[in-house]
């Protein structure tokens, strides 16, 4: 089946899809917008997983490697929560999982522990200090 699917996002960007699907199954727009770029959001939560050190096998022993790809199964779960609930709304809230760790999570701060409390002190040189806060203050209990 040959089609032309257009209004991909909202513009005029002609796609055409070659598939061995029957074409009385499938209009050629659904087939592209539901079916093939849902397939290409899959692959890029995959890719996003080993951005963080998921697919290194560099540990000496197989229970190293696998606990490697447990920390880093589990970092991602993390971050997409943190996406989800504290981004949301923010300029960040549909980055990938590496731009949320080196531009958000990766940061310089003096740590100030009292009896009471837990002082972060950031640079105030830091951009994102707004949306540093209003992921931290979101997911309340």
């Amino acid at each position: 089946m040959v089609g032309k699917a257009e209004a991909l996002c909202g513009k005029e960007n002609p796609r055409y899809v070659v598939s061995s699907l029957p074409e009385k199954e499938w209009d050629a727009r659904a087939l592209y917008e539901d079916l093939y770029c849902a397939r290409g959001e899959m692959e890029n939560r995959i890719k996003e997983q080993l951005s963080l050190f998921a697919d290194r096998g560099s540990a000496e022993t197989r229970g190293a490697n696998q606990l490697r790809v447990y920390l880093a199964g589990m970092a991602y779960v993390l971050i997409s929560a943190m996406r989800r609930i504290g981004l949301a709304g923010t300029e960040m809230a549909r980055s990938q999982a590496v731009t949320v760790r080196s531009r958000l999570l990766k940061i310089g701060a003096q740590v100030k522990i009292t009896v009471r409390r837990v002082w972060v002190h950031l640079s105030e040189a830091f951009p994102l200090q707004a949306v540093f806060w209003h992921a931290g203050a979101r997911p309340r209990y």
